[in-house]
């Protein structure tokens, strides 16, 4: 019973539907180019992150991180590279997803 009341008192945040469609698609685009075998998502108290993996037991290549505490200031989404590097950051989910549209950010074999 306190289990229930103290996860019920520390909302977390989460990606919607739509977002995860995004997330998803572009997941699964880069999974047939080769590029990305793993994912993982973390829903935590001040945000959400989809991490990508080339292999199951290293760090992630990219986190896409929804952090609704700063969408007035900077946006709620980055994209994050390894080493803590913030690629791109929006209001946006789409505008973020755009960076690796660039043949620059492409993850070699």
């Amino acid at each position: 019973m306190a289990f229930d009341s103290v996860a019920a008192a520390q909302p977390v945040v989460f990606f919607d539907r739509r977002e995860l469609d995004l997330l998803l698609r572009l997941y699964g685009r880069m999974v047939v180019a080769g590029h990305w075998r793993d994912y993982a998502i973390d829903a935590l108290k001040d945000r959400a992150v989809f991490s990508v993996f080339r292999r199951a037991s290293e760090t992630p290549l990219y986190r896409i991180e929804k952090r609704p505490g700063l969408a007035a200031r900077h946006g709620a989404w980055q994209v994050t590279a390894p080493g803590g590097l913030v690629l791109r950051r929006s209001h946006e989910l789409a505008q973020v997803l755009k960076v690796f549209d660039r043949a620059r950010f492409a993850v070699g074999k």
